[in-house]
């Protein structure tokens, strides 16, 4: 096998590592690039390319990590990490633990972890690498190592909310939630959402559909969604149900076909309790074309409204 198909049967499980480490697909696209021109620039003729590779995609993940902090602290409003339709890698024995890794509510307990701690864990708990290989990846001593993930575990424990478990009855939830939402029905939204739901938008200051910061509680998270998909609807948007980092999500785009958003359901106790939407235009992009001025689409629909 050549050294290009040796990293192409490899590429799947780095942008994977990557992007649950940076949470951006582009950045994580970046990082398995980067991962190939070091490799092939290196001549190493690894044991074990796997996690070689692996190696070298997190250490370059972390540089990007390191670097990435001081931004996301000045970032505008809310930061949530880039929607993901589908997680290209599958390992069927990890199936739970990449899964569950994956969602938005995970990748944002990931964001309170230090570099390390957050290496060591997609690593070692999601991926199943072993501490002697974590540590030659982290530069840290295997008892370390096993210390990080430790502090890791205990801190993601503490931050995850209760999900529901039946994918079957979030899936029908969300089904139940959509269908109110295109019909714009205020009390088939109020059935589904929890006393206490809550709605929040990460616009990069920028996007503005599904609106703008958060909202808190029923009564006002079903008010705005009825408001803003009428609005939406009356210059021709519409959105697409869709998986959004493994839970149910939609994506919402133009009349032209542009992406103005993507929004992502937690469910628990037969309620959703939190409304997710990402529609900074520089997060979407990989999605399809990106309606860049949704502050521009929603007052030609304001206008439209108003005159008929």
């Amino acid at each position: 096998m050549t050294r290009v198909e040796q990293f192409e049967e490899h590429r799947r499980l780095l942008f994977s590592i990557a992007y649950r480490l940076l949470g951006s697909v582009g950045e994580a696209e970046d990082a398995v690039q980067e991962t190939w021109l070091r490799w092939d620039a290196s001549g190493v003729e690894p044991a074990s390319p796997r996690a070689y590779l692996s190696t070298i995609v997190t250490r370059v993940a972390l540089d990007v990590l390191r670097s990435a902090r001081v931004r996301r602290e000045q970032y505008p409003g809310p930061w949530f990490p880039e929607p993901l339709l589908e997680d290209p890698y599958e390992e069927p024995e990890r199936a739970a633990e990449l899964a569950d890794s994956l969602s938005t509510a995970a990748l944002l307990l990931l964001e309170r972890l230090s570099p390390l701690e957050r290496a060591v864990f997609v690593l070692h708990d999601v991926f199943g690498f072993g501490f002697d290989d974590v540590a030659d990846t982290v530069g840290r001593t295997e008892a370390a190592c096993r210390q990080l993930a430790s502090r890791a575990r205990r801190h993601m424990a503490e931050g995850r909310p209760r999900f529901e478990a039946d994918r079957h009855a979030s899936a029908a939830l969300a089904a139940r939630f959509f269908d109110a939402l295109r019909l714009g029905d205020v009390d088939a939204l109020r059935e589904v959402l929890a006393a206490d739901v809550q709605m929040v938008a990460d616009g990069g200051g920028k996007g503005v559909l599904f609106g703008k910061g958060r909202f808190y509680g029923l009564d006002a998270v079903a008010r705005v969604l009825a408001a803003m998909v009428e609005l939406f609807g009356a210059v021709g948007g519409t959105f697409r149900v869709e998986e959004i980092n493994g839970g149910p999500g939609a994506v919402l785009t133009d009349a032209a076909g542009r992406v103005g958003g993507a929004i992502s359901l937690e469910i628990a106790d037969g309620q959703i309790q939190a409304i997710r939407s990402v529609t900074n235009p520089d997060k979407l992009g990989h999605l399809g074309p990106v309606l860049e001025d949704g502050q521009a689409y929603l007052h030609e629909a304001m206008r439209r409204r108003r005159e008929g």
